[in-house]
């Protein structure tokens, strides 16, 4: 009836705000269940970002453009970034969530390579000689899962071993620009050629499992601490890892939180993902509950 959908409507929309950790959900699940302790950090994290993409299989004119991006001044290219954490804790048990957007535009670099389709296979061609530029947009989402249970637990320092799962997803678009065509011979026999200037679109998916570690420890007795985190995994095609350390300030409320963040993605086959990375310092205030 009526009653039962609007119950059904309003517990699922608990359930969805207590998995997104929101501060909302956290002050309502810790009235009613005194054993849960939780926490949740909003922070900017400041990347640049490294890489070199595939767009392949051919997408344009039977030519694969491998692109590289250029690590430079995360200000000029960073268009919007959104980053917030969450952890609840029982006893020595931990749950933890992490989810990032990061949007840049304008991003430098260049197409290092191309991939011919002649013969057999795809012949790759460099074009070193041809002095080239590219701008590219990248979007990108990342969340991350884990779970997990606290070995050390001591007033002045914490260990945690974390399993879980992480998600990439990645939307990129380059426009290129050579000094000159790269050209190469179909198995037809027909010459095909990747042009002067142009442009290429892509989407990837990625997942991973992951496993990791977390550790806190107090300088003496004052409120200063020492954190670091670190997490590695992969799937049938996907390699990453992560790791992030530094130091933060306890207040009675919560932590703020300073570390250099870096995370790493790589693929086999003719996936997107050669290589990417981000990396940059990271400031965080953690409110806890």
């Amino acid at each position: 009836d009526e009653g039962m959908g609007m119950k059904k409507q309003i517990s699922t929309a608990a359930l969805v705000s207590a998995l997104a950790l929101s501060p909302m959900a956290v002050q309502a699940q810790s009235a009613a269940d005194a054993g849960w302790k939780y926490s949740v950090m909003p922070y900017l994290w400041l990347p640049s970002v490294d890489g070199k993409l595939r767009f392949g299989p051919p997408a344009v004119g039977g030519i694969t453009p491998n692109v590289e991006l250029d690590a430079g001044n995360y200000l000029d290219s960073l268009d919007m970034a959104v980053m917030v954490s969450g952890t609840a804790r029982k006893d020595r048990w931990v749950l933890g969530t992490d989810l990032i957007y990061l949007h840049f535009s304008n991003t430098e670099g260049n197409v290092h390579s191309v991939n011919v389709n002649a013969g057999s296979g795809p012949a790759n061609v460099s074009t070193a000689m041809l002095s080239s530029g590219l701008s590219a947009d990248l979007k990108g989402t990342v969340w991350t899962m884990v779970g997990g249970y606290t070995v050390l637990q001591e007033p002045k320092s914490s260990l945690e071993v974390l399993g879980g799962f992480r998600y990439l997803g990645l939307d990129v678009k380059t426009d290129w620009q050579l000094s000159g065509v790269v050209t190469g011979t179909a198995p037809s026999g027909k010459t095909i050629a990747f042009a002067r200037s142009g442009n290429a679109q892509k989407k990837e998916d990625i997942w991973a499992g992951i496993v990791g570690a977390r550790g806190r420890f107090v300088f003496g007795e004052s409120d200063w601490f020492a954190n670091a985190y670190v997490d590695v995994g992969g799937g049938s095609s996907v390699f990453t890892w992560q790791g992030a350390a530094g130091i933060g300030y306890a207040f009675k409320w919560g932590d703020v939180i300073l570390d250099y963040r870096y995370l790493y993605y790589s693929q086999n086959d003719d996936k997107l993902v050669d290589s990417l990375s981000f990396g940059g310092l990271a400031l965080g205030a953690n409110f806890r509950f």
